[in-house]
């Protein structure tokens, strides 16, 4: 067996964490998380092919340069005497790799986002500069999309109280917060964020990328200490270059390192100065969307007890998805989000909408509102998104006068539950939480990645694969995404589609029986 992540340890191949509340002992016993080791095969064969295409990608490049074959990537139309203004094809991963497999890497345009759509197959004839609709529609099952609770439809209450605030407000209002932007509408949504989450008060945001990159440079400056998961995303990663703080990265999910790097911080103090540092940010995430696992929280609370620092928690992925209530993963572990300095997730999963919001004590978000380059300096969100987000959120918290929100909740941890099982039981490689809904499948090998990309959709089987460097070099996978709206007949149909194509591309990898990621009966009602 080989090692991937160096966080995923444990001897027989799983690693075990946390969930419940209060007692520590009962929380190990119930969070389970699955992190096969990669076979040795799967890696050799893996580093091989990458050997092979960078082989074959300079012997291309020499062919460029001679005159041998015209260059067919893209590129910029050089100016006579100008320097490039940029150069977005200059790295030799993709042109070499993937400008040749972009029908795996960039999905065609599709319907709407339910648990099934159509697809337009679109072709190329100037090596995917342009696109032309083939004439062609393929029908699939859904396992791509983030529309965890089911949300994302053309038709129910949703809808029509979003059509009706559209009469009302029109589709945007071409100003900030500060300026004469915010809406009542934008209140109440604001009001309602903090009420759904149990905080003081709640401040959202036109776009989720924005509600890292932009807040965490509010929060912390040069002279404090940034202390991230290395697998957090790319928003959270910009937002802590943007800070000028110093940034320390720790072992995925692992308390162990994490508790290491903030005691040798705080030891050795600021890099020059040594002085104490400023502040000091643990920021990590609820549910990671690449791994399918689940922040084991209590031990981070502890930690930041301890030493004395602050949380900074994403939820973009477990905001709706995760907990008894949809609370995320304070609501999973029963812990009081109070407890969080400062909670943050977007509208972009779960409610089917655009955004993202801050939540936290009275000071911070007025403190934000003052002094937040998302607030200042961006158009407030457009009516009819923040109605969408109002729509479901009332209906989550059933403030609607129905249990459709806990119906949903529910169905969405059966859903997930039932389809990790049913991998398990196909013999694959899958990664991450039994209560999350992101499910990675290892497929290691980029070749094997394409052709698993290729048959699931030839069968009716639309979902995302994801290889480097958006992955660990020998870590390509499949990301299925579970919904509420999928019913065990479509989730039955999708595990036959794959049980076909694991034969094809060969990538039944494990070799741990099912008893073995579950150690105790999880209830199953689908």
């Amino acid at each position: 067996m080989v090692k991937g992540s160096p966080s995923k340890k444990s001897q027989n191949g799983v690693v075990n964490g946390k969930h419940a509340q209060n007692a520590d002992s009962k929380w190990k016993d119930d969070f389970h998380e699955s992190f096969e080791e990669t076979p040795l095969i799967a890696a050799m064969y893996t580093y091989l092919s990458y050997i092979l295409l960078f082989i074959f990608g300079h012997l291309r490049d020499i062919c460029y340069y001679y005159g041998i074959k015209k260059d067919e990537s893209g590129t910029e139309y050089g100016l006579q005497g100008f320097v490039p203004l940029y150069s977005s094809w200059g790295n030799f991963f993709l042109r070499n790799m993937y400008r040749l497999i972009r029908d795996a890497w960039d999905r065609p345009i599709t319907s709407v986002a339910g648990p099934e759509i159509d697809i337009l197959e679109r072709v190329t004839h100037d090596h995917w500069w342009h696109f032309e609709f083939s004439g062609k529609r393929l029908h699939a099952l859904n396992f791509g999309s983030y529309n965890y609770l089911g949300f994302g439809e053309n038709k129910g209450p949703c809808i029509d109280t979003v059509e009706e605030i559209t009469k009302q407000c029109g589709v945007g209002v071409g100003a900030s917060r500060q300026e004469y932007g915010y809406m009542e509408i934008h209140k109440e949504l604001d009001e309602l964020v903090a009420d759904f989450l149990g905080l003081e008060a709640a401040i959202t945001f036109p776009m989720g990328f924005a509600t890292n990159s932009m807040n965490i440079p509010c929060l912390v400056r040069k002279g404090s200490l940034i202390l991230s998961d290395a697998m957090n995303h790319a928003s959270i990663v910009l937002g802590a270059k943007l800070s000028g703080a110093v940034i320390k990265t720790f072992k995925h999910n692992d308390a162990k390192d994490l508790e290491k790097k903030l005691r040798e911080s705080i030891i050795q103090g600021q890099p020059k100065s040594k002085r104490p540092w400023k502040k000091i940010l643990i920021v990590v995430e609820g549910i990671h969307s690449m791994e399918g696992s689940i922040l084991p929280l209590p031990e981070i609370i502890k930690l930041k007890k301890k030493y004395k620092a602050y949380i900074y928690l994403d939820e973009a992925h477990s905001i709706g998805a995760l907990g008894p209530h949809g609370r995320g993963v304070t609501d999973y572990f029963g812990i009081n989000p109070k407890e969080i300095d400062v909670m943050m997730g977007t509208f972009t999963k779960s409610f089917a909408s655009a955004g993202g919001y801050i939540a936290g004590t009275k000071k911070l978000i007025n403190y934000l509102r003052v002094y937040s380059h998302s607030s200042m300096y961006s158009c407030v969100m457009s009516p009819p998104v923040a109605s969408q987000i109002i729509a479901s959120m009332r209906i989550i918290m059933g403030l609607d006068g129905t249990d459709e929100g806990q119906r949903r909740i529910k169905q969405l941890l059966n859903n997930a539950r039932y389809f990790r099982r049913g991998l398990h039981k196909i013999g694959v490689i899958v990664y991450g939480n039994r209560d999350s809904p992101v499910v990675p499948l290892l497929i290691y090998s980029p070749g094997k990645i394409i052709k698993f990309s290729r048959e699931s959709l030839k069968r009716g089987l639309a979902t995302v694969v994801v290889g480097f460097p958006a992955t660990p070099l020998i870590e390509g996978r499949a990301r299925f995404c579970v919904s509420a709206a999928h019913t065990k007949e479509m989730m039955d149909e999708a595990l036959r589609m794959i049980d076909e194509v694991a034969d094809v591309v060969r990538i039944r990898y494990s070799r741990l029986p099912v008893s073995h990621f579950y150690t105790h009966d999880i209830p199953i009602s689908i």
